[in-house]
């Protein structure tokens, strides 16, 4: 077979009506190097001419233009099927839409006749209040709203009866108006969402909605959504009691479920629930809930300590398949938490129904989104090549940490002798590792909760992920790591200085990003006295709620010593932070405009500029609860002196995280500025004029727009420019010095942690040997243009770009300080 190109070029002398046949076997070595290097250089393409025979008749630019017409087509046919799907996203929003003004336009209807009602009752009233009449039609209308059930048991007549009510009362809120609905702060319906997301409004107890499109076929959403512990992890457990066959090819299910408590301040929840599973008559699958106790009429079910008992009531999932294969899902949840019960201080955290809606609704939707598409890609991505596995290794982090938080009695925790102050508690469980290399028979965990005031949850989150020297001790993080793979735990620890750096490996990622599996390498730990540890110590991460935009979203970071070989059954440990917010107040300006440098600002008077994203220096106060927890493998018989130790260690963690919080407040960084100059380098006003400056002596036009009010103006338009504009030093070893708001963003770090990276970790090999052979010519004549290609953020992301423009930055006295990259048209793939 021959393969035909155009070669339409308008220069270098070709014709351009000439076209080109390639044989099967030149396309197949063109294949081959477009899947290794998309965009090869002139250089490139040269090499391939000579090591491939069969291409030596071809003339170089004629293989240019086979390359352009292939990333063309590979456009297009990426476009094409985003397109498709969109189209068939848009669709099905478009049909929840219509339902859900069907829906509103009822519930108006209703309003419309009840007010025209109870005018026509109260102008009767009016006329003759000796009447009576009006109060029995408001009794018989009562009654008529509120028919009188037929007495209910545990029989399966009386089950099958409150589960045809629960049926009635989940669809009257999944598609009617039994709940007043409005839309989830931060959220809406288009193709990119997550789906139509809703909370509710004067209830009784909290309620979340949401509808959405995947792509998975009805039954499996059903398998999916019942094993609510594979996607919730608020869910400890669901025991199945008993299951009722009814007559509709239908089922009712007896459950017991549950609920971590998320702090240390309140006791954890449990149900039980009644489940109904049906096929309604159009095709739709229906799963519904509602709790059973003794005023439903249903059996009486026993209380468990130490939990306290939560209601559900009528609540479940409705699938309705689509067209292509796929599903439409609403999903309601419920609840009545009991708020009562728990201090006053967290009791917000039980009475919002934004928090339920990230816990549960949106939750769900992200599960089987993140499925779908895994199942839908032959070479796996954001979860990496093991998804499912991946995934269980986020879960069991996850699942450890609450586990450690919750202490329950029934998996072998008891509480340990305090030191006479309530702040850390102390629990101990006796737990055989099976690991070989271990001898440790005991597992401590020093847990504590605190408030945090005025502090955004993901800002502090990221910081203490990024400067874990901070807060965390390399004697702590090497004595945990010996625990688990030594012969012998001593928890005499040498001090052996502070942490050498530490470098995060992305490992894999959630579909929307809320969500990053990463593996921490602690460099020069050191030795211990009698266990040895090696030099690099490598933590198992999970980070989720690193977004500020986000609503009502836990900011967690969870970390476990681990092994390079990451075995399946290795023992997880799992410590760190969970800070929940519990309310906040709505700025005027995007929290994403603020940025972390503030290493200097932790030890250290206010130095820098004021530049930000809201000059004012306003921000949102907002109050969270943070809970800590930090587990420890070691021999029983050290018990006493391993408490001490974790105790006094938790509390140095709680007392650097409040300086840190302290750093981080909104009336520390308005008084900084939100831009610090880095150590060794100019102030940033002074940086911003060179590269100004620099870039109109090397190309004759304006980087930004002149402005006459001094350099601070200069500063502020920099930092907003739509394009990505980087610093390096030129020294040796090149290194970030600087970056702008676009910058910081694709490259998915801060001003401070920018430092650490090197043009060489960005860049592509393409792209390193593009940079090596510019960078001379950069250094020489001051200015160059690098074609597009592709460089990764420090997450591991891939990110293209039109093309890249460095130049050379020249201080006052004309010396070379920096070499400033400008990245066209960023995005990430």
């Amino acid at each position: 077979m021959m393969v035909v190109s155009s070669c339409k070029e308008g220069k270098g002398g070709m014709d351009p009506g000439k076209y080109v046949r390639y044989t099967p076997e030149q396309v197949e070595a063109l294949e081959r190097l477009y899947h290794e290097c998309p965009k090869p250089s002139s250089m490139r393409r040269q090499q391939l001419i000579r090591e491939c025979p069969i291409l030596s008749n071809i003339e170089p630019k004629q293989i240019k233009v086979w390359f352009q017409n292939r990333r063309c087509r590979e456009k297009q046919r990426k476009e094409s099927f985003r397109l498709q799907a969109v189209n068939r996203k848009l669709t099905a929003m478009n049909k929840l839409l219509m339902e859900e003004n069907d829906r509103l336009q009822k519930q108006v209807s209703q309003l419309v006749y009840e007010n025209s009602y109870f005018r026509q009752q109260t102008q009767n009233a009016a006329i003759t209040t000796t009447d009576t009449s009006c109060d029995s039609v408001v009794t018989s209308s009562r009654h008529h709203l509120t028919p009188q059930h037929p007495p209910r048991d545990a029989s399966p007549a009386g089950l099958l009866s409150i589960a045809e009510e629960t049926l009635a009362e989940f669809l009257s809120k999944a598609t009617g108006t039994a709940v007043e609905w409005v839309q989830m702060p931060g959220m809406k319906p288009g193709p990119d969402s997550i789906g139509i997301v809703a909370i509710s409004h004067g209830c009784a107890g909290v309620a979340a909605r949401a509808c959405g499109l995947v792509g998975i076929e009805p039954a499996k959403v059903v398998e999916f959504l019942k094993d609510q512990p594979s996607w919730s992890r608020d869910c400890r457990s669901v025991d199945v009691v008993s299951v009722l066959t009814t007559g509709n090819n239908g089922t009712v299910e007896l459950l017991y479920m549950q609920l971590y408590a998320p702090t240390t301040l309140a006791p954890a929840r449990d149900l039980w629930l009644m489940r109904y599973t049906s096929v309604l008559e159009d095709g739709s699958l229906v799963v519904c809930e509602r709790s059973l106790n003794n005023t439903q009429g249903g059996p009486t079910m026993p209380s468990v300590q130490p939990f306290v008992r939560a209601e559900m009531l009528p609540s479940g999932y409705l699938i309705r398949p689509c067209d292509d294969g796929g599903s439409v899902i609403h999903i309601v949840y419920h609840m009545d938490l009991e708020p009562w019960s728990i201090p006053e201080v967290i009791r917000p955290l039980y009475e919002s129904s934004t928090m339920l809606a990230q816990r549960t609704t949106m939750t769900a939707l992200r599960h089987l989104r993140q499925i779908a598409h895994e199942g839908s890609h032959s070479i796996a991505t954001g979860w990496g090549r093991r998804p499912a596995a991946l995934r269980a290794l986020s879960q069991r982090l996850g699942r450890g940490f609450s586990e450690a938080i919750n202490g329950f009695a029934d998996e072998g925790w008891s509480a340990a002798s305090n030191d006479g102050a309530d702040d850390v508690t102390i629990l101990v469980k006796n737990y055989g590792f099976t690991n070989e290399f271990s001898m440790c028979n005991a597992v401590l965990c020093a847990k504590a909760s605190m408030l945090l005031q005025n502090v955004s949850p993901a800002m502090l989150l990221r910081f203490l992920r990024e400067h874990r020297s901070e807060w965390g001790d390399s004697n702590m993080d090497a004595f945990s790591a010996a625990a688990l793979r030594a012969n012998s735990c001593n928890f005499s620890v040498p001090h052996i200085g502070p942490f050498g750096g530490q470098v995060i490996l992305p490992l894999a990622h959630s579909l929307d990003n809320e969500e990053l599996l990463e593996v921490l390498k602690l460099e020069n730990i050191g030795y211990y006295r009698d266990a040895l540890v090696p030099r690099e110590l490598l933590l198992l991460q999970l980070c989720t709620g690193l977004d500020e935009n986000a609503v009502g979203t836990w900011s967690e970071l969870i970390f476990a010593p681990i092994d390079a070989s990451l075995a399946d059954d290795a023992p997880l440990l799992p410590s760190g932070f969970r800070i929940i917010p519990i309310d906040s107040i709505m700025d005027t300006c995007s929290p994403s405009n603020r940025t972390l440098d503030l290493a200097s600002t932790l030890e250290v008077g206010p130095t820098g500029t004021r530049v930000c994203g809201d000059p004012s220096g306003r921000y949102s106060a907002t109050r969270s609860v943070m809970t800590i927890a930090f587990q420890f493998a070691f021999e029983s018989h050290l018990q006493e002196n391993v408490a001490s130790m974790a105790r006094h260690y938790v509390r140095s963690i709680i007392s650097s995280v409040q300086r840190v919080a302290l750093a981080l407040s909104p009336s520390r960084i308005a008084s900084l500025g939100g831009l610090c100059a880095p150590p060794g380098s100019p102030e940033v006003l002074m940086l911003a004029r060179w590269i100004c400056e620099s870039y109109r002596g090397h190309s004759g036009v304006e980087l930004l727009k002149p402005t006459t009010e001094g350099n601070e103006p200069l500063l502020k338009s920099l930092w907003h420019h739509s394009d990505a504009v980087v610093c390096c030093s030129v020294k040796d070893a090149p290194i970030f010095m600087f970056a702008n708001q676009a910058g910081l963003d694709m490259l998915e770090t801060t001003s401070v942690a920018l430092q650490e990276i090197t043009p060489e970790q960005i860049f592509d090999d393409n792209g390193k040997k593009t940079l090596c052979n510019e960078f001379p010519q950069i250094i020489q004549k001051g200015f160059a243009c690098v074609q597009g290609g592709l460089c990764v953020s420090s997450m591991g992301r891939p990110v293209s770009y039109e093309k890249a423009v460095a130049w050379k930055v020249l201080n006052d006295e004309d010396d070379t300080h920096c070499i400033c990259f400008m990245f066209v048209n960023w995005s990430f793939i």
